[in-house]
């Protein structure tokens, strides 16, 4: 019966690549042509301030284009039929040398957490989403040991200094004790200047973390792995 439905739901509305927008043979696929263009892993760029507490930091694509409209649409407006999408280009990310070394050892992950009242609002934390299926794929486990203490302002309206202000002791970790040692994977949807992330993964290396990896799904700094 699943399988009818499919088949009557691509017949009326067939599916398209999110680019371009030309047919394709499954939901939730690419054209070649635009996934290489979307599907950019690189190395994200880190101040010394930002090294004391990042080993190491990544995207796999930049935020512009069809991957900045995927992100915002799910994450403004709710739309969980782009995760299709952005489950295929972690796939083929999946694959790839770079992203696999990169992966190596890390015990579990921790998701950048929203503020409660702000995540019953929206009905889910878009990080998770976005990175849950691919964490699972990768038998990394997902550990919600970050809380967000206080509400903050929307970052997108501040500057980069008031950006740090404003995140300043605004994360706590909740259960110390599983942290001691471990090598964590932090993650998120977007990374601009890095201040969450860094907020973030300074709690964690406080609370006893050997060492923190961030992962986003896009960046505003385009520099493509090579």
């Amino acid at each position: 019966m699943v399988d009818f439905w499919e088949t009557l739901l691509d017949f009326v509305f067939p599916p398209h690549c999110p680019l371009c927008h030309a047919y394709v043979e499954e939901r939730g696929c690419w054209c070649p042509q635009c996934l290489a263009k979307a599907l950019q892993p690189h190395r994200l760029p880190l101040s010394v301030p930002m090294q004391a507490v990042l080993a190491d930091a990544w995207a796999f694509g930049v935020y512009k284009g069809s991957l900045r409209d995927l992100i915002r649409q799910l994450k403004y407006q709710g739309r969980r039929s782009n995760l299709s999408y952005i489950n295929t280009l972690l796939t083929e990310a999946g694959n790839l040398p770079q992203v696999r070394k990169m992966l190596s050892g890390i015990d579990f992950a921790v998701p950048v957490p929203l503020y409660p009242k702000k995540e019953k609002q929206r009905g889910f934390n878009q990080a998770e989403l976005i990175f849950g299926d691919f964490l699972s794929r990768q038998h990394i486990p997902v550990q919600r040991l970050l809380a967000r203490t206080r509400a903050t302002r929307p970052m997108y309206e501040l500057s980069e200094r008031e950006r740090a202000v404003n995140l300043n002791n605004a994360f706590a970790v909740t259960r110390a004790e599983m942290l001691a040692g471990k090598k964590v994977l932090l993650f998120d949807d977007i990374f601009t200047t890095g201040a969450t992330m860094v907020e973030c993964a300074n709690a964690l290396m406080k609370a006893g973390a050997h060492a923190v990896i961030g992962i986003v799904l896009a960046s505003d700094h385009g520099n493509k792995f090579n």
